[in-house]
């Protein structure tokens, strides 16, 4: 959608957002205020910077600096940033989709259909 699709003013403290509805520049699920007020956290730093309008909308507007994003969810799971800190604190993380994740669904797939014995395999 080119306009958020809920007031980011009536988010509760301590409240974490997934989104993955949007990746294009010129569209966007979250408005400015929700992302002004939430640690931000990407897939990607480089894909929402070219792909997520959530992001880039607001930055192009100079409602917020690039600073604005705070990490990777890479350096997050493995630790070299800290996520949330505070029962208080409000949590964004923006998915992109990255060819990565799709290979490690693939593998998951793959793995449970091999330890249930269902599947045709085929030879390439």
């Amino acid at each position: 959608s080119p306009t958020p699709i809920f007031d980011g003013k009536k988010v509760r403290a301590g409240t974490h957002i997934n989104g993955i509805g949007s990746h294009t520049p010129n569209a966007r699920e979250l408005d400015t205020t929700i992302v002004k007020r939430s640690k931000f956290i990407g897939d990607s730093r480089e894909a929402c910077f070219k792909e997520a309008g959530d992001i880039m909308i607001p930055l192009e507007a100079g409602e917020i600096q690039e600073s604005h994003y705070f990490a990777d969810i890479g350096e997050v799971v493995t630790r070299k940033k800290e996520g949330r800190v505070s029962d208080e604190e409000i949590t964004i993380f923006k998915s992109n989709g990255l060819a990565v994740q799709d290979a490690a669904t693939a593998k998951l797939v793959y793995d449970k259909a091999v330890e249930k014995g269902i599947g045709t395999e085929i030879s390439l």
